[in-house]
């Protein structure tokens, strides 16, 4: 399966992964690593979380209020958003 992640969700982790660098030191890194091992378990698992209205999967970070939310298109993967889970939290929702 060939994994696409959109420009607006990459810009998203970039953002957030700022944000908590600045307000510590190794913070930013921590999400980072966090993204990471759980878009490598979304790889691997791609149709095991729940498929929501809208056609889109979800997958909560275990440690920052954040989730990976993406979609199954055909032979790809496609990451729509990395999103806080209470600020917006479906502001991405149209994206495709």
């Amino acid at each position: 399966m060939n994994l696409v992640i959109l420009p607006q969700a990459s810009a998203e982790l970039k953002e957030a992964v700022e944000y908590y660098e600045a307000e510590q030191s190794g913070l930013g890194e921590r999400l980072w690593y966090e993204m990471d091992r759980h878009l490598q378990w979304i790889t691997e698992n791609p149709t095991l979380p729940l498929l929501r209205s809208g056609d889109y999967r979800r997958v909560n970070l275990k440690v920052f209020p954040y989730y990976m939310a993406y979609a199954i298109r055909g032979d790809r993967l496609v990451i729509l958003a990395i999103s806080h889970a209470s600020r917006l939290p479906e502001h991405w929702i149209d994206r495709e």
